[in-house]
């Protein structure tokens, strides 16, 4: 049987001439260095190696020319998002939420059903 009212899933991302400049992906990433503290923590989250996660860091980083987390102290430290990583992350949140919603919206006018916006589910 049909679900009455479907969910608006979207896969949003920007990117230059040389690959993914930000999504989600990288936006769950700064995320998880925001809960945990950790790079290597966001990245076991999120199922992907620490290698993955710091290239993927790295990438974005050259290509805003601003860093986006900043180490704690020696090695064992973690990390902290900068000031610039921080806003990127609620930048792309307001984005995704915003063009989400105006899917959703259209989708409700074009369609004979309801679609619904997706919630995060525990």
């Amino acid at each position: 049987m049909t679900e009455k009212h479907p969910t608006i899933r979207l896969h949003l991302w920007l990117e230059t001439d040389h690959g993914v400049f930000f999504g989600a992906g990288r936006a769950q990433l700064l995320e998880g260095i925001e809960t945990h503290g950790s790079l290597k923590k966001a990245a076991e989250h999120l199922g992907m190696s620490y290698r993955a996660a710091w290239g993927k860091i790295k990438a974005t980083e050259e290509n805003i020319g601003a860093k986006l987390v900043i180490q704690n102290g020696g090695k064992k430290g973690g990390y902290n998002l900068t000031s610039e990583g921080r806003q990127l992350m609620t930048q792309y949140r307001t984005w995704f939420s915003g063009v989400e919603e105006y899917a959703c919206h259209l989708a409700n006018g074009v369609f004979s059903f309801n679609a619904r916006q997706f919630k995060k589910r525990p």
